[in-house]
């Protein structure tokens, strides 16, 4: 908070620090202020999105949920992928809708086959929910796929809710793609200061969108979920984007320098004990390793030496999960990471000795 009010201090804006130092404690309008929500809008690139084409809430699960139920009922059919976040894959099942789930391959390093997305459209399909760059592998689709996506749906007149909150966030900036709120009149952009601006104590989220029927009934939905956020969050949340350049830079740079040490270690170091396929975008990746232990049983050993990971069961169903698809989702986005890894190279080298014994 202290890094935002100076920074705020130091582009001339001591208004929207005075606002937030006097700031009334009543209701915000359902949808979100209109202050922050040109703030959010300049962050499109196109005259599609404006203020009147943003729903705030109170982080980005609330959005993902309030879509799902918008959306979808027990006479739908949603389209889901895995591994994924669960609340992605969750949400239509939660909203009674019919779900077909379709598996995502680390052989295919993990990227969306389009022609199996076509082959699982029934009659009744309204929602397929798409996450890029992609939790947990860390992998971004191309622009083509995209493409290809966005007119597979349009063809079937269905909604794609794409959660970006790790846009703006790759690791070459040349392979962002267009917000899919851009470019599809049924997109759905799900985005959240929590990644990026690494706000996460803001808990403010939004969903951007072309469809207005589909902006009014998201607030009516949200209405009975969390009417508003706070005024105080949604003036950080206007601190926050307007500091974006030096956040954004910042936030890169710790990521870019942590997969290079993280690279090094799965690819030269340990390569005979993990194998990945390289994300793209944002500060996580899918790993697998190649012990016998299972991620479920890994977690709870690294957990002995103060390492958090979150294992396959946490993106899939466990009676999904094999061999195949046993990965576990590290993440390199902090500073501090390379006290973590340091943390894992100790592990590996401990398992790496034991096993040298027993084969002995």
């Amino acid at each position: 908070m202290r890094e935002l009010i100076d920074w705020s201090i130091a582009r001339g804006d001591r208004d929207i620090v005075d606002e937030y130092m006097n700031h009334s404690l009543k209701y915000t309008p359902n949808g979100g202020s209109a202050d922050l929500r040109r703030e959010i809008a300049k962050l499109y690139v196109t005259d599609s999105i404006t203020e009147d084409n943003i729903v705030v809430f109170a982080g980005a699960q609330v959005a993902i949920q309030t879509a799902a139920f918008s959306i979808c009922d027990s006479t739908s059919h949603a389209i889901v992928f895995l591994p994924g976040y669960q609340s992605l894959v969750e949400g239509p099942v939660h909203a009674r809708s019919e779900v077909t789930q379709i598996k995502l391959k680390f052989e295919n390093k993990w990227a969306v086959d389009i022609s199996e997305v076509e082959a699982a459209i029934k009659p009744n399909t309204r929602y397929i929910v798409m996450n890029q760059p992609q939790n947990p592998t860390g992998i971004l689709m191309s622009e083509d796929d995209q493409k290809r996506l966005r007119d597979l749906a349009a063809a079937n007149d269905i909604y794609v809710l794409s959660d970006e909150v790790y846009r703006l966030l790759e690791h070459d900036p040349s392979h962002r793609l267009p917000a899919i709120c851009e470019v599809y009149n049924k997109g759905i952009s799900i985005v959240a200061l929590s990644k990026p601006w690494g706000g996460c104590g803001v808990t403010i989220g939004w969903a951007a969108m072309q469809d207005p029927s589909m902006r009014q009934k998201m607030i009516d939905v949200a209405y009975f979920g969390t009417a508003c956020p706070s005024r105080g969050s949604e003036i950080q949340a206007i601190m926050t984007l307007r500091s974006s350049d030096a956040i954004l830079g910042r936030n890169i740079d710790i990521i870019l320098r942590n997969k290079a040490l993280l690279t090094r270690f799965v690819e030269q170091t340990h390569s005979d004990m993990f194998e990945w396929a390289p994300p793209t975008a944002g500060a996580i990746a899918f790993l697998r390793f190649k012990g016998d232990l299972t991620t479920a049983q890994l977690g709870e050993s690294l957990a002995e030496k103060g390492i958090g990971i979150k294992p396959a069961y946490c993106f899939a169903p466990a009676k999904h999960i094999d061999r195949s698809n046993d990965f576990f989702r590290v993440g390199f986005g902090e500073s501090k990471f390379p006290r973590a890894l340091d943390a894992l190279r100790e592990w590996a080298e401990e398992y790496r000795a034991s096993n040298a014994i027993q084969q002995s």
